[in-house]
């Protein structure tokens, strides 16, 4: 195989998992809209219908638990997706290979 097609299948594989990576993040926000409305909802109909008022059942830290820890998670797969943080980047990702490589071939080296 020449190396011009072995770059283009190189780029065509990393573009297709980087097309992955931003799918699966889609995927997290809708099911994460969807749940969450459904939820908060549920939650505040629930807490009307105990007597509290609507603004007391919607300014309820109770009301949006779930939306705001799984939130934060989000945003934790979105920084990953977009490379906002230095520990998910691709830069951090090749430095720790090369790390395992490098320490693979020195126990190699041990053993010779």
């Amino acid at each position: 195989m020449e190396v011009k097609e072995m770059n283009k299948t190189d780029k065509m594989i990393r573009a297709k998992k980087l097309v992955q990576e931003l799918k699966g993040f889609y995927i997290h926000l809708l099911v994460f809209i969807v749940v969450n409305i459904f939820i908060s909802s549920a939650t505040v109909i629930s807490k009307v219908n105990e007597g509290e008022s609507l603004g007391e059942a919607l300014f309820s830290f109770g009301s949006f638990t779930t939306a705001t820890f799984w939130g934060i998670g989000l945003a934790f797969h979105a920084a990953k997706v977009y490379n906002f943080s230095p520990f998910f980047s691709k830069n951090w990702e090749e430095n720790q290979i090369q790390k395992y490589i490098e320490k693979d071939k020195q126990e190699e080296e041990k053993y010779r």
